[in-house]
């Protein structure tokens, strides 16, 4: 052992290294388990360096949205602490006569949703139908095909615009047996098929075929007003009068006609007078060469021929064209002079309105007490401005039409209000301030021609109190939290009444509960029918809305995903410009497994350990 000891350091590492071999050989079946193991090991750890090395991209695919495991998202153990997004208990139910996608959110396109009405129901006034044409599937290609001209309206019984144009709708079918148009109806809750071929949304829905062709007739819903357009698309479009008895009759039977003072009945001023015609069909246009005609209609016959007049049972009676005696300046006349000089709006008179070429609009909002006292102003007002803007009176007492427009515009209280209001493609409204005055209201309608008024939007409060899961949007908060650059923002624009948007709430509401420490992701909602914004328009009721981070200046993405929380998800993820990663409940990532298989499994590390 000595010797042992004083062996060199050399001599004694090969003697110790001559004692391990010595014991491995001693130990060969134990060693040569061992190295097996270590062999794996050492490969497994290559195979896994080798791959990460060569594809770095495999570690990110495990973060796929296909591969994600989203079934956590679906649980319903998400505990509100306080209730988010709801409404009120006084809602109208799904089975309420409206549909909730098509309701008053588009004061061009007003249509005013049967749940405003009175709940008592008006017994209309007993008429004869007899010449309406009753039709059904069976019958109905036959009938079109066997007839030039057919107007058919589809209708459903229970429809109260329906009702209300049942009388007249008949009344004009009679008048217009005599122009061999039949006037048709067919019952859409019937006739499914029918109705869904023809792509019919609402009621009534109204159609006019000529030779088997239709196009929508969306006119007045009066007998005057179908029978004048029906004869303008199937006569002349121009009526000659050549004895005073028929100028008489002429004059008794309509409220606006047209009529033209030329030297010949036939000509190129013929040609222009029944070319004009054409593209205005809720008026008669009429011609005459008898200057005693031309004098009941209050054109001197001295007056230089061609002259033209426009007839209106209006404070405004007469109004006389002196331009150049072309289709196209014809048109514009009629078109800037055919409405009253103030419009009091209606459901008839809605069509009028929009179809004018004439879109800004000043709209005078007040109670029946206060009519009286500010219409005279309103209406001298309006004729400074003839023909550049459109003068509306909208009556704020009247529950089936006035109410409603008053609503959309934001224009609450007692107190007489006017608006402007831009009707086209991006309709924008200006508050009138101050005094209702004739001088004021002239400076408000020239700001408002050349663009220097501010534009109004209306807008709830800001919440005091905007911490909740689902951020609360009103019109003067928008910019701040949706168009943030800095967050990728859904917004949902839902209606209180909304039986869609009560059934989306415990949706939004958990999937908002889900996404709430996502700090670059804000869930948001605002009530539609009391906020508004440029870029918060709604289609119908609920509309979903997608702004993504750093692009705030574009449209918005609408949400074309199912209702779910986990296709909202994804749709989120998808399109969101900050990549985010969904965290999960706590729950989900704690290891559920059951003592009897912790305890295996640590039975089984100590076995390896005395193993190795």
């Amino acid at each position: 052992r000595r010797e042992v000891c004083t062996l060199s350091k050399d001599q004694v590492s090969v003697g110790a290294l001559t004692i391990e071999i010595s014991s491995i050989s001693v130990n060969s079946s134990l060693t040569h388990k061992m190295t097996s193991r270590l062999i794996l090991l050492l490969s497994l750890v290559s195979l896994l360096l080798f791959s990460v090395l060569l594809t770095p991209s495999l570690a990110v695919a495990g973060a796929d949205d296909d591969d994600e495991d989203l079934s956590f998202l679906e649980t319903d153990d998400v505990n509100d602490d306080a209730p988010e997004h709801t409404f009120p208990t006084d809602t109208f139910s799904d089975d309420d006569d409206f549909d909730d996608d098509g309701d008053f959110e588009n004061y061009d396109d007003f249509e005013v949703p049967s749940a405003f009405d009175d709940e008592k129901e008006e017994e209309v006034a007993k008429f004869d139908d007899k010449d309406v044409v009753v039709l059904t599937d069976r019958n109905f290609s036959d009938f079109v095909e066997d007839n030039k001209y057919v107007m058919v309206e589809f209708y459903a019984p229970w429809c109260g615009h329906c009702k209300e144009l049942a009388p007249e709708y008949a009344a004009a079918a009679t008048e217009l047996k005599a122009e061999n148009v039949p006037l048709v109806k067919v019952d859409a809750t019937v006739e499914n098929e029918l109705a869904e071929n023809y792509e019919v949304q609402g009621f009534p829905t109204i159609y006019f075929f000529i030779d088997g062709e239709h196009k929508t007739y969306s006119g007045q819903r009066t007998k005057d007003a179908i029978v004048t357009w029906i004869k303008k698309k199937i006569g002349p479009g121009i009526y000659n009068i050549t004895t005073t008895e028929d100028a008489e009759r002429v004059l008794t039977s309509g409220d606006k006609v047209v009529l033209g003072f030329l030297e010949s009945l036939v000509g190129p001023e013929t040609e222009q007078l029944a070319a004009a015609s054409k593209l205005e069909d809720d008026l008669n246009f009429y011609q005459t060469t008898n200057p005693n005609v031309a004098k009941l209609f209050n054109i001197e016959d001295t007056l230089k021929r061609p002259a033209l007049v426009l007839l209106k049972k209006e404070e405004e009676k007469v109004v006389h064209y002196d331009g150049q005696f072309t289709k196209s300046a014809i048109v514009k006349f009629v078109s800037a002079n055919k409405l009253p000089l103030v419009t009091v709006f209606t459901r008839e008179s809605g069509a009028s309105i929009f179809s004018s070429p004439i879109k800004k609009q000043v709209l005078l909002f007040a109670r029946t007490n206060d009519t009286d006292k500010v219409f005279p102003t309103f209406q001298e007002a309006a004729k400074l401005f003839k023909g550049k803007l459109i003068f509306v009176f909208v009556n704020m007492d009247d529950e089936e039409v006035g109410k409603p427009v008053s609503d959309y515009f934001g224009a609450t209280g007692d107190s007489p209000k006017v608006i402007g209001y831009t009707g086209n493609e991006n309709p924008r409204k200006y508050i009138f301030d101050g005094e209702i005055t004739v001088e004021k209201l002239k400076a408000f309608g020239e700001d408002f021609l050349v663009d220097k008024l501010k534009a109004f939007h209306k807008s709830d409060p800001i919440p005091e109190d905007n911490e909740g899961d689902v951020k609360i949007v009103v019109g003067n908060n928008f910019d701040d939290i949706v168009l943030d650059e800095s967050k990728d923002v859904l917004l949902e624009i839902y209606a209180p009444w909304c039986g869609h948007c009560q059934s989306l709430e415990p949706t939004y509401n958990k999937l908002a509960k889900h996404l709430r420490d996502i700090e670059s992701l804000v869930i948001a909602k605002m009530d539609g029918t009391t906020n508004e914004h440029p870029q918060g328009k709604a289609e119908g009721f609920p509309t979903l809305l997608f702004f993504p981070a750093g692009n705030k200046t574009v449209d918005p993405i609408p949400i074309d995903a199912d209702r779910t929380v986990v296709a909202l998800y994804k749709f989120i993820k998808k399109h969101a410009t900050i990549p985010f990663k969904l965290p999960k409940p706590a729950s989900s990532t704690t290891t559920s497994e059951s003592p009897e298989a912790k305890e295996g499994a640590n039975v089984e590390s100590s076995n390896e350990k005395d193993e190795l």
